[in-house]
């Protein structure tokens, strides 16, 4: 009775691991519900020099932002020491727009269609102009009218006068 019972319970033992090996198996081959793979699109290599416009030296710690046309979202990066940053992981063939920011120099924008599996970028800044004041002179010669030093403005209105005869 005792030996009828361990067989049985050998039987019972072997026959359970045949039925969780034979399903693991099954469950490794024939998954249909899991996500497919799609492979990430191609990426450029953007380098970008942010330069001083009078003397060309690199500005360092500019701030150099990056925005997909018709996506959400930036990503900004500084520039080191040589003026210079990177990025690659903007998708080929996109068009992104390029915006520079540094203290004590106007601010650069422009827009750029990443084409090329890498592209060099260089940016030259300008220092800030003169305020227009409206309470400053100005030349405004090329609109035809000039302020006197008296503040009011004079017309130029030199005509050739037309020779007044009359029918006899």
């Amino acid at each position: 009775m005792q030996r009828r019972s361990v067989s049985r319970f050998v039987f019972l033992v072997f026959a359970t691991l045949c039925v969780l090996s034979v399903g693991s198996l099954t469950a490794q081959t024939t998954d249909h519900r899991g996500r497919k793979y799609k492979a990430p699109p191609p990426t450029s290599r953007l380098d970008v020099t942010i330069l001083r416009n009078e003397d060309g030296k690199p500005i360092e710690n500019a701030a150099v932002i990056f925005q997909l046309i018709g996506d959400k979202g930036n990503m900004e990066l500084k520039t080191n020491e040589d003026g210079k940053t990177m990025i690659d992981v903007l998708p080929t063939g996109s068009k992104v727009l390029l915006q520079v920011i540094a203290k004590g120099f106007q601010t650069y924008g422009e827009q750029y269609n990443v084409d090329k599996a890498t592209m060099a970028i260089e940016v030259k800044l300008k220092r800030p102009g003169q305020q227009y004041s409206i309470y400053e002179l100005h030349d405004t010669s090329a609109a035809g009218t000039a302020k006197d030093g008296s503040g009011s403005a004079k017309s130029d209105t030199s005509k050739p006068e037309a020779s007044k005869s009359q029918p006899k």
